[in-house]
């Protein structure tokens, strides 16, 4: 992938879920653009593992779990108030259980996490954002926010709020210079846990899955897109949902 020497001088950005997949790849790239980077994942070892890699002091590590708003005060203020960008990236799957099969707790964890933490961290942001009078925001939603086949209910609902979210964001700050939009990506290669734990969503699911799911994309194809959109390269790009798929919402 091609680095844009200096694209974020300057610029202060937070990545939730930045040890590993697309948030580690997001970070890296962030870094090598120019941007200091406040980079958060529930894993300090992880962080470790960045830190060692990017070898920085515009690296500024935070552990913790991103759905804890405690988690969210301490990442805002390591950023020192002044985060020009929020590359809201940290999520986690469902075992892709239906919705007769999801229990409760399956449904608060992804939703905490999946979309409390985006609106937490996006609400910690806005008002230094909008005081200066400029600010990009993106969020990670999913294929699974573009259609139902793709997961299981808690996953699905919480991926199609995130747009809701997005949009909502652009809508209510695009006269105070804030951007905010939103990256849809499809099959990608990263750690995270996506196994099915319902025997009926495996079959329901597995004709859709073996015809329609086009080649996973890296977590790198993924950063590229993000970056852009963080960038001042997308300036006429507001409440967009920019799938990254390889095609997949089209079929």
């Amino acid at each position: 992938m091609r680095i844009d020497d200096g694209r974020f001088d300057g610029a202060r950005v937070i990545v939730t879920g930045a040890g590993s997949g697309i948030g580690r790849a997001t970070a890296l790239r962030l870094l090598a653009e120019g941007a200091t980077v406040i980079g958060t994942d529930i894993s300090e070892s992880r962080l470790s593992a960045l830190a060692e890699e990017a070898a920085t002091e515009r690296l500024i590590a935070v552990a913790g779990d991103v759905s804890d708003e405690s988690v969210v005060g301490r990442v805002v203020q390591a950023a020192d108030g002044a985060v020009t960008s929020l590359a809201n990236i940290a999520g986690i799957m469902d075992d892709f259980l239906p919705p007769a099969e999801v229990e409760d707790e399956v449904w608060d964890r992804v939703l905490r996490v999946n979309l409390t933490a985006v609106m937490r961290l996006t609400r910690a942001v806005l008002p230094a954002m909008v005081e200066r009078g400029a600010g990009t925001i993106v969020n990670v939603s999913s294929e699974a926010g573009l259609r139902g086949s793709a997961a299981g209910a808690a996953y699905t609902a919480s991926k199609h709020a995130v747009i809701g979210l997005t949009r909502s964001t652009a809508f209510f700050y695009a006269g105070k210079g804030v951007r905010c939009n939103a990256v849809a990506p499809g099959a990608t290669i990263t750690n995270i846990q996506a196994e099915f734990r319902s025997a009926f969503a495996g079959e329901r699911m597995a004709p859709y899955m073996q015809t329609n799911v086009p080649q996973p994309a890296t977590a790198d194809e993924l950063a590229a897109a993000i970056a852009w959109l963080l960038s001042d390269d997308s300036a006429n790009v507001n409440g967009a949902v920019l799938p990254s798929d390889n095609g997949w919402s089209v079929i």
